[in-house]
């Protein structure tokens, strides 16, 4: 009798054997999809291995064989099995990530409804290198033609040509009929990638990413399975990609927060790309203007092999930047809080120069919060422990974390008075501003309130691209990846947005935007200018941002890491835990942080319990317990087994996040 190990989508950290019948003796292989019974209802399954003899006593039959042929491959199986152990989640759920929605549901296919017809794409032959390109891509190539194991990092200065590099090392891996993933950071970001991919290399291009139907995505699976696309290109999901004979990685803009998966698995595609290149032999290129603090560190040691760009294209200058000190401003009057003086002269001279601007606050909305004048009061969402946002253009409140809506009350709910005062600033008050202020100018906002329609944001940025737009008003949607020639101004609102957030990579966070954003500057011929508004003009991230100093920011925030042994000298796991009831989440969190430090004793800092950032959200009361570690799979092998035996907790869940985005 044979028995198949299958791997179910379940928060159940265990695989299951089931029964192969006589006459399915010939269709069971690993890799195939199977429906099986599993309590009272019916399930699909991955097998994942078929054995002699099952591990429990009573066993029952598998019922149907879903797939001719195994949809995922040996090395899927391997690196979603590495999923599973590094992130502590189900094998089950792992796998489920590697497959398309349709496919969950246990079809074998699927109509594509028509699409409309795509923008035809003219091919281009390779631009002649720089120097720096050249040296990058020979390095590269080495090991792409070696077929070996390497990760490479990629530090080039916006505008200096990652992007070439990276397709003329993609260029070697076709001709060898190999295949490439490319990964980018933002959906927002993808119209503009696949134009320069598609211009190279045709329709060899394979488009992923969470936006597309299911049709198109079960077709653009199967191309890639069966070898019809060769490149793929995508947000993080890409990575689970199908591809025949593997034999290269890109990882674009790998210091990007939007590679961390929220949902369990809740895999970080960065380091999961470095894994399934391992698994692959071949090499990873990891590319940023400001690589994460963990990457750089490791090619600081040796562990990865670190290129620079440190020109740009044509050695057009970095753009220049003005850091205004807004403390003085507010003595100006309420406007000058908003748009300095010397900021608003710099946009009338570049609109008036036919030249384009952007503006950057990464906050959306009107006002950020709403207080009472007479007692103080802050409106906040009822169902989450944080402010709600005016939004002008629906005028209502909104919660930013369970989208809650409500209408603007006439008076204070707590005092009833009618003293309610808007405050604070938002995308959505920027763009009001400057259309008061350049009532002529043609202005656009992108921000996520601005793009929810399909297609919108493509619209947005075909009208700046062909400078149908003055000004775009943006949060971090407009920070990177954009190249228009015409933007020669980029001012920067608010600095301060991201230093007030309770986090150790802040400082990171801010560096990384203010360096993104002026980035946007002076791509053209002529020169740009960044300008940077803050009420803390002397604040270390700030002044290398403006200085464009990567080296000056990395060695003032790595040794304050180093004093708190955060990342990148120890990895955290997070332990989340969440409840109706606060009194019930903070004593289960007490419970098993005690239990914890028991079961895990040697090496480990565990930090904790402690509220969230936002303490709920969705009714839900959350407690974090907080564990620093040097080896992250053997510390999330020993913490599956401890909260195997801590057994379930009653009225409250359980989450593990492993390299969290706090």
């Amino acid at each position: 009798m044979k028995y198949a190990e299958v791997g179910l989508n379940l928060p159940i950290d265990k695989t299951f054997h089931y029964r192969i019948p006589c006459n399915m003796a010939g269709e069971i292989e690993v890799g195939k999809r199977v429906w099986v019974p599993f309590s009272r209802r019916r399930m699909i399954g991955y097998v994942v291995g078929v054995t002699d003899n099952a591990p429990v006593f009573r066993v029952r039959d598998i019922e149907k064989v879903i797939d001719d042929s195994p949809i995922l491959s040996d090395d899927l199986m391997r690196f979603t099995k590495w999923i599973s152990d590094y992130y502590c989640a189900s094998w089950g759920s792992a796998l489920a990530s590697a497959i398309p929605s349709p496919l969950k549901s246990g079809k074998t296919s699927m109509k594509e409804r028509m699409p409309k017809r795509e923008e035809e794409y003219a091919p281009t032959s390779h631009l002649k290198p720089t120097v720096e390109q050249a040296k990058a891509i020979k390095e590269i190539k080495n090991f792409i033609e070696k077929s070996k194991f390497k990760v490479f990092l990629l530090h080039g200065i916006t505008s200096s040509g990652k992007t070439e590099v990276y397709l003329q090392c993609i260029s070697s891996v076709v001709e060898k009929g190999r295949s490439a993933i490319v990964l980018i950071p933002e959906i927002s970001l993808t119209p503009q990638a696949v134009e320069r991919f598609k211009s190279r290399f045709g329709e060899n291009v394979a488009v992923i990413h969470s936006q597309i139907t299911g049709g198109r995505r079960f077709k653009e699976w199967k191309n890639i399975k069966d070898g019809v696309s060769k490149i793929v290109i995508g947000a993080r999901s890409a990575l689970f990609s199908p591809v025949k004979d593997l034999g290269l990685i890109v990882v674009d803009e790998e210091h990007e927060t939007s590679y961390k998966q929220e949902d369990t698995p809740r895999y970080h595609a960065r380091e999961a790309a470095i894994e399934r290149a391992r698994i692959a032999g071949c090499p990873l290129i990891l590319g940023s203007a400001t690589p994460s603090l963990e990457s750089y560190y490791k090619a600081e040691k040796g562990e990865y092999k670190l290129l620079k760009l440190t020109k740009r294209i044509d050695n057009r200058p970095l753009p220049r930047a003005a850091i205004i000190d807004m403390k003085p401003e507010i003595a100006k009057g309420r406007y000058a809080s908003i748009i300095s003086t010397y900021l608003r002269r710099r946009i009338e001279e570049t609109v008036s120069g036919d030249k384009q601007i952007m503006l950057f606050l990464n906050r959306r909305g009107f006002s950020t919060y709403i207080n009472c004048k007479n007692c103080g009061h802050t409106l906040k969402c009822k169902k989450c422990d944080s402010v709600l946002v005016y939004h002008s253009s629906k005028k209502e409140l909104v919660c930013h974390y369970c989208n809650r809506r409500e209408g603007i009350p006439k008076i204070c709910p707590e005092c009833e008075s009618s003293y309610l005062n808007f405050s604070g600033k938002g995308t959505e008050k920027i763009e009001s501003e400057i259309h008061r202020i350049f009532p002529t100018a043609n202005i656009d906002r992108m921000d996520t309130d601005a793009t929810r329609r399909k297609g919108s944001h493509d619209a947005i940025l075909k009208k700046v691209k062909e400078g149908k737009t003055n000004i775009l008003v943006g949060t971090q949607m407009i920070a990177k990846g954009h190249d228009f020639p015409q933007v020669t101004l980029v001012g920067v609102i608010s600095a301060d947005v991201n230093l007030n957030i309770p986090d150790f990579r802040s400082s990171e966070r801010t560096f990384n935007l203010l360096t993104q954003v002026g980035g946007r500057a002076g791509r053209g011929k002529d020169a740009g200018e960044v300008v940077i508004q803050t009420y803390t003009p002397a604040h270390y991230a700030i002044k290398a941002a403006a200085k464009h100093d990567y080296e000056a920011f990395y060695r003032h925030e790595i040794g304050l890491r180093k004093d708190l042994n955060f990342p990148p000298f120890a990895n955290i796991i997070k332990i989340t835990l969440k409840s109706t009831t606060e009194a019930i989440a903070k004593d289960a969190a007490s419970g098993l942080a005690k239990y914890v430090r028991k079961k895990l004793k040697k090496n480990i800092d565990i930090v904790g319990p402690a509220p969230g950032v936002i303490a709920k959200i969705r009714n839900r009361y959350i407690w974090n317990i907080l564990i620093k570690t040097k080896d992250v799979l053997k510390t999330c092998g020993k913490l599956k087994s401890a909260l195997a035996d801590y057994g379930r907790i009653k009225r409250t869940s359980v989450g593990i996040d492993v390299d969290p985005i706090l």
